[in-house]
C-alpha cells in the first residue's frame, strides 16, 4: 500500500487533467499521443499525466517561434518588451507560493527552499526587463579613406530552443526565456520529462503576460525531443543546462547551421578551507554547499579541500552538522534535505556511496537509503561525509548529483590550487579564509566560472554564472547573458 503523509498534496494545477503542450499559443496533445507520468520523489506516487513531445512537434513549435518573430513579436518595442517581463514578474510574485508548493511537489525541493526563492526569481524577471530597455550600439570612428561613418546595431539572434535539466525547473525556465524576451527573440523550451509541470504553470502565467501566440512554446519531451530541437536548421540558438554528455551530443547535433550555443554544463566544484578561517561560518557552508537541494546542483561544492592544521576538527563538524539536517518530505516545513528526483538516480547515488567505501574513503556519516520507515516510497538518502579522500578517487573525479562531501587534506596554497584545477570540470568554487591575500590569490588562480569567498553558491542577477572546461560555455545572469541572444551587425555609410 502507498505510504500516506499528513500534508497536503492537493494543487489547484493538478486536476486530473491531462498536461498538453504550448504551439502557437494552444493547448494541444501530442502529436503521437505519448504521455508521460510526473512523479512526486517524496511519495513516489503520481502528480499528473503529461504530453510528450516528439519530433513533430518540435517542428510544429519551431515554425510558430518563426513565425512569431517575423510576424507580431517584431514589432514589440524595447517599452513593450519591458512591460511585459514587469507584467510577468508580478504575476509571478502574486501566484509565487502555488508555484513553489508545485515545484515541490514534482522535484522534491524542500517547501521551506522553493518558498524562500521569490525574491531570486521575481528579481531575475525584473533584471531582465530592466536590460530590455538597454541594448544598443556604437558609432565608430573608422580609418576608412574619405567621408564614411559607422555603427552597430544589436539585432535578436532568432528562434532560441531552451533545453533544461529537472534539479530547478523555474530558474532554468526563467533563465532560458527571460533573456529571449528581452532580447527580442522567441523561443521553444523543451523541460526535462522527470520535472515539467512548473514550466508548464508558468506558460499558463506568460499567456495571461499578453504574450503574442508562438512566442514561447512548452514542449516537455525527451531525448528524442531534445536531439530534433538541437538539430532544426530552422533554430539560430541553443541554451542548455544539463550533464557535460547531453552538452556534448547538442555541440554535434548544431554544427549543421552552426547554431549559437549557450551551455551550463556539470561540475565537480573544490570548495577550500584554509586553517584560518572562521570555522562558525565554514563548516555550516562548506556543508549546506553539498547537501543543499539533496546535492542536486551542478555547482556543488563537492570537493572539500581542508588545510591539515585543522582537518580532523573540521571534517568531524561537517559530519555532524550532515547527521542532525532533518531528511524528509518536501512539504514539510520542517524539511531540509528532501528527495532525490527518481529512483534511478537514488540507485546512481547509492553506487558512489559505495565505491567511496570499495575505494578506501573514510566514511565518517551516511552511505545509505535514509531508513525512516515513513519515507520508504520516496527517494531518500542520507547525507553523506567521506574522509582521507584522493584525488584518484571516483567520488573525487565525477559528478554525483547527491549529497555527497569529499573530504580532501591539504599542505599549502599552491598544492591546493594544483590539486583543484586537476579537475575536467570548472564551474565554481569556494573559498574560506580570512587572509585577504589568500583570498585574491586563490580566487585569481582557481579555474572556474564562478568563486565564492566565505560564502557558497551566493547568485545575484546582475552577476554572470557560467563554466570553464568541460562546465560548459556562456554566462547566465548578467548583461553577458544578454549579449549571447544578440547578434552584431555591422553598418558603413560612405558620406558624398
Amino acid at each position: 500500500m502507498q505510504q500516506q503523509t499528513p500534508f497536503d498534496r492537493s494543487h489547484p494545477f493538478l486536476d486530473g487533467n491531462p498536461k498538453l503542450l504550448l504551439i502557437d499559443g494552444k493547448w494541444v496533445v501530442s502529436e503521437s499521443g505519448k504521455t508521460f507520468v510526473s512523479i512526486d520523489p517524496s511519495t513516489g506516487s503520481a502528480l499528473a499525466v503529461v504530453a510528450e513531445a516528439g519530433p513533430e512537434d518540435i517542428q510544429h513549435a519551431v515554425r510558430a517561434a518563426r513565425k512569431a518573430f517575423e510576424g507580431p513579436w517584431r514589432k514589440f518595442k524595447p517599452f513593450d518588451r519591458q512591460q511585459i517581463l514587469l507584467k510577468l514578474a508580478d504575476l509571478l510574485d502574486h501566484n509565487y507560493d502555488e508555484l513553489a508548493k508545485l515545484e515541490s511537489l514534482d522535484y522534491g525541493g524542500p517547501i521551506s527552499r522553493t518558498v524562500g526563492r521569490r525574491r531570486r526569481h521575481v528579481g531575475l524577471l525584473r533584471y531582465y526587463a530592466s536590460l530590455a530597455v538597454s541594448i544598443h550600439g556604437e558609432t565608430i570612428e573608422n580609418s576608412i579613406p574619405g567621408d564614411a561613418f559607422s555603427y552597430t546595431l544589436r539585432e535578436p539572434v532568432g528562434v532560441v530552443g531552451g533545453i533544461f535539466a529537472w534539479n530547478a525547473p523555474l530558474d532554468m525556465a526563467i533563465w532560458k526565456i527571460a533573456p529571449a524576451l528581452a532580447t527580442g527573440c522567441t523561443i521553444v523550451l523543451k523541460p526535462s520529462t522527470e520535472a515539467a509541470l512548473t514550466a508548464l504553470r508558468f506558460g499558463e502565467l506568460l499567456q495571461q503576460a499578453g504574450l503574442p501566440d508562438g512566442v514561447v512554446n512548452i514542449v516537455p519531451g525527451g531525448v528524442a525531443a531534445g536531439a530534433a530541437l538541437a538539430d532544426h536548421p530552422d533554430v539560430d540558438k541553443i541554451t542548455f543546462t544539463g550533464s557535460t554528455a547531453t552538452g556534448q551530443a547538442i555541440v554535434r547535433a548544431s554544427a549543421g547551421n552552426l547554431k549559437r550555443l549557450s551551455l551550463e554544463l556539470g561540475g565537480k566544484s573544490p570548495n577550500i578551507i584554509f586553517n584560518d578561517a572562521d570555522l562558525e561560518a565554514a563548516v555550516p557552508g562548506a556543508a549546506m554547499a553539498v547537501f543543499a537541494n539533496s546535492g542536486q546542483s551542478c555547482a556543488a561544492g563537492t570537493r572539500l579541500f581542508v588545510q591539515d592544521g585543522i582537518y580532523e576538527e573540521f571534517v568531524n563538524r561537517v559530519a555532524a552538522h550532515g547527521k542532525k539536517l532533518r531528511v524528509g518530505d518536501s512539504l514539510d516545513p520542517q524539511t531540509e534535505i528532501g528527495p532525490l528526483i527518481s529512483d534511478r538516480q537514488m540507485q546512481r547515488v547509492l553506487g558512489y556511496m559505495q565505491s567511496g567505501v570499495r575505494e578506501g574513503a573514510r566514511l565518517l556519516v551516511g552511505g545509505e537509503r535514509h531508513a525512516n520507515p515513513a519515507l520508504n516510497n520516496g527517494y531518500f538518502v542520507q547525507p553523506t561525509v567521506f574522509a582521507d579522500v584522493k584525488d584518484d578517487m571516483t567520488i573525487a573525479r565525477e559528478e554525483i548529483f547527491g549529497p555527497v562531501v569529499s573530504a580532501i587534506r591539504f599542505t599549502d596554497i599552491d598544492e591546493v590550487i594544483a590539486r583543484a584545477n586537476q579537475s575536467a570540470y570548472g564551474l565554481a568554487a569556494g573559498i574560506w579564509t580570512n587572509n585577504i591575500n589568500n583570498a585574491h590569490r586563490t580566487a585569481r588562480a582557481l579555474a572556474a566560472g564562478s568563486v565564492w569567498v566565505n560564502c557558497y553558491t551566493n547568485l545575484d542577477p546582475a552577476v554572470p554564472f557560467g563554466g570553464y572546461k568541460m562546465s560548459g560555455q556562456g554566462r547566465e545572469s548578467g548583461v553577458q547573458h544578454l549579449e549571447s541572444f544578440l547578434e552584431v551587425k555591422a553598418v558603413t555609410i560612405k558620406i558624398v
